[in-house]
């Protein structure tokens, strides 16, 4: 019997060992990133792709005012990464719009024309950046359960499969100290973070931090349902006087190894964008925010 197949046909195993299996099957890679013959194509792919995440981020309701950001490491001059200009909805946001900064703050010539950069997305971001080399994508946002589960400055108890992709993989910064401002509070939040995907920032909202816009993407997502699901759960268990049920800590970190990879994150995370971009096909030519080359076939 093949690997990682149970006798009724169904694929078993980690989303990493599920992808491979299919990968092997279809004699393709299915989860990694598309291949370039240059660095300057995958930018260009890259710059695509992270603007579709904030029109994601968008539709999801995760802007809160101008607050919120995600970066990607550049290609090309992987000491810069790209962002969201300062008072652009997330809905709005267009690759031409994305602004290129390096670790110093400087806006770089080839970025968008609203060159306002937002202090705190810098400060935060450029140390992930610079500590954590595997870091090629991160997001912060003031979504609204994960802000509300941040007051709590608790980490998730491990009550749902869901929320077993974060066990021993989020930390809680518990020094809340205002809008991050200063290069302190950055070096504070990504020490927090450590070797982590996520982190909750007490008082303040949620940040994931991976390999690609796409696993990025998808954890933001988890965690912020995550913190929905136990603030829903903590409140209907305690209106009963009894206390939700916890997943011991083997299932626990049974389960992690099947839904807290980063690769498998990468393929979880491929639906939103299709139907991001599902969504998009159904405007009007000229209200379309990707480049042609980017409309889906069935558009």
């Amino acid at each position: 019997m093949p690997d990682g197949q149970e006798g009724n046909g169904q694929v078993t195993g980690s989303q990493d060992d599920v992808v491979a299996i299919f990968e092997k099957k279809a004699n393709r890679s299915v989860y990694a990133p598309p291949k370039f013959a240059t660095k300057l194509e995958e930018r260009e792919w890259v710059k695509h792709r992270l603007a579709q995440a904030y029109r994601i981020f968008g539709h999801l309701g995760y802007d809160e005012g101008v607050a919120g950001h995600i970066t990607m490491r550049d290609p090309v001059d992987t000491n810069t990464f790209w962002v969201n200009p300062f008072g652009l909805h997330f809905s709005s946001i267009r690759a031409q719009d994305l602004l290129h900064v390096d670790h110093t703050g400087l806006i770089l010539e080839d970025s968008g024309p609203q060159r306002i950069l937002n202090k705190a997305a810098f400060m935060i971001h450029s140390t992930i950046h610079a500590k954590r080399p595997d870091v090629h994508c991160a997001a912060h946002s003031h979504s609204i359960y994960g802000r509300a589960f941040a007051t709590l400055g608790i980490e998730l108890d491990m009550l749902t499969q869901d929320s077993c992709a974060f066990y021993k993989d989020h930390a809680v910064y518990h020094n809340f100290r205002g809008v991050v401002l200063d290069e302190e509070e950055g070096l504070a939040i990504a020490e927090a973070l450590g070797g982590r995907k996520a982190a909750i920032l007490q008082n303040h909202g949620l940040l994931v931090a991976t390999d690609s816009i796409e696993s990025t993407v998808h954890f933001y997502i988890a965690l912020e349902k995550s913190c929905q699901v136990q603030l829903l759960a903590d409140a209907a268990a305690r209106g009963r006087g009894i206390e939700a049920l916890k997943i011991t800590e083997e299932d626990a970190a049974n389960t992690w190894k099947t839904v807290g990879g980063v690769k498998g994150g990468y393929f979880a995370g491929l639906p939103q964008f299709q139907a991001l971009e599902r969504r998009e096909a159904l405007l009007p030519p000229e209200l379309r925010m990707d480049a042609p080359k980017y409309w889906p076939k069935h558009g």
